[in-house]
């Protein structure tokens, strides 16, 4: 919980723009994960709910990840920024890869809406960068 805390504290605390921006479409793919897996749960049942939940998840925790990195490495020479920037995409790809083994291993997943939660969560970055 602490984490949430903090990434929702985040824009007060920070006065770049840019993580700004960052904070604010991270806080923008939690609303769509929670919209999105309340629909599907009306709509199929909390089998759907969960599977798009944990699709969710699965786009949300590396983003995450990938924020903290770099927003720890603000400040610091280009070349390691540019490395902390390297590292954090590399530990998101593998995180991602990671969540979905795990996701996959959980019983009466069910694909599609895995897939609508992950989409969504992920559109959140397209649709930023068309208000932009």
């Amino acid at each position: 919980m602490s984490i949430i805390h903090e990434l929702l504290c985040l824009e007060t605390r920070v006065t770049s723009r840019k993580f700004s921006t960052v904070s604010k479409i991270l806080s923008y793919q939690l609303l769509i994960i929670l919209i999105i897996t309340a629909g599907l749960a009306v709509y199929g049942g909390m089998h759907y709910a969960m599977s798009s939940a944990l699709g969710g998840v699965a786009a949300f925790v590396p983003n995450l990840y990938f924020a903290l990195r770099i927003h720890k490495a603000a400040g610091l020479p280009a070349r390691k920024v540019m490395n902390s920037f390297y590292a954090g995409e590399s530990g998101k790809l593998i995180l991602t890869a990671a969540l979905f083994v795990i996701i996959f291993k959980v019983p009466n997943i069910t694909i599609l809406p895995l897939l609508i939660g992950y989409i969504t969560a992920l559109s959140v970055f397209w649709f930023a960068l068309l208000m932009r």
